[in-house]
């Protein structure tokens, strides 16, 4: 299930030995098992083709495509950390926004979520429905692809989260310190808020720089505060939607907002006041 790090190391020169052989470039990691997710082009923070679903349980609310396996497509799986003190319904929107990319999303109902502990239990949560033939999620699921993602308290649950081995990748929102990255190896994405006064921008990038061991990018998006990413994410959204659509779905699309020596994410600097990526990163081609 987690990608091994070598893929990462060889890619660049695979993808060029192909280019001189005049033969394909290897197949992305997820291609073959999302055959039906539509693409939709370069438009991340708009709302994608599903309708979501929504389910609240005792411990996780569900957020997920109404059309589940429409196409035929198993929907990798999300696990969702909340900030300090609040539950999944103050970034409803945003969960919306994921389930109608093709994502089910697992949010955990704490408001304390820095240990990870629910948010990790969703995996095992989702993993029973999709084996359960009564389930709406019976063979839909694609248990091969989780990502974990939260905001402030929850980001930092995020990184703790991908501690197990059935986590793929993580977004870091604007996350809290209470976390240790070196415990990790799965590319981690880190986005900070220029004028966030609550998780400094310099707090985000030392655990950044922190993650040299996996490939990790530092987003700071200009002028977004510590609580405009409740509800829908605000100038957040966009950009983890990317990141979950690349490593998750093998967007192609996706992939060259991060990488390659021209990415779009990195040549924008009227979205973003601050782009970085390690050099792990930069060894995966665009």
């Amino acid at each position: 299930m987690r990608k091994s790090l070598k893929y990462f190391a060889n890619a660049a020169a695979t993808v060029a030995l192909c280019a001189t052989l005049g033969l394909a470039g290897p197949a992305g990691p997820a291609a073959a098992d999302t055959p039906g997710i539509p693409s939709v082009g370069h438009d991340w923070a708009s709302a994608g083709p599903y309708t979501p679903n929504v389910s609240i349980g005792l411990v996780h609310t569900l957020y997920y495509p109404r059309q589940l396996g429409a196409r035929g497509e198993k929907h990798p799986a999300v696990i969702w950390g909340n900030g300090t003190g609040v539950l999944p319904g103050a970034y409803t929107s945003l969960l919306r926004h994921y389930a109608s990319h093709g994502f089910i999303v697992l949010a955990a109902n704490t408001p304390a979520s820095n240990f990870a502990i629910t948010m990790r239990s969703g995996i095992d949560l989702i993993a029973d429905k999709a084996a359960s033939p009564s389930s709406v999620f019976y063979g839909k699921v694609d248990l091969e692809h989780i990502g974990a993602v939260g905001h402030s308290q929850g980001g930092s649950a995020a990184i703790n989260a991908s501690i197990d081995d059935r986590v793929d990748t993580a977004v870091a929102i604007q996350p809290g310190p209470l976390n240790d990255v070196d415990l990790i190896d799965e590319p981690v994405l880190y986005l900070a808020g220029q004028a966030d006064a609550i998780v400094w921008p310099a707090i985000v990038r030392a655990m950044y720089e922190d993650a040299d061991h996996v490939p990790a990018e530092y987003l700071e998006l200009r002028g977004a505060t510590h609580f405009g990413t409740a509800i829908n994410g605000g100038d957040m959204r966009g950009p983890s939607t990317a990141w979950l659509r690349y490593w998750l779905l093998d967007d192609p699309n996706a992939r060259t907002e991060f990488f390659g020596a021209s990415c779009g994410y990195c040549t924008d600097t009227q979205q973003f006041s601050d782009f970085d990526r390690n050099d792990l990163a930069l060894q995966i081609p665009g």
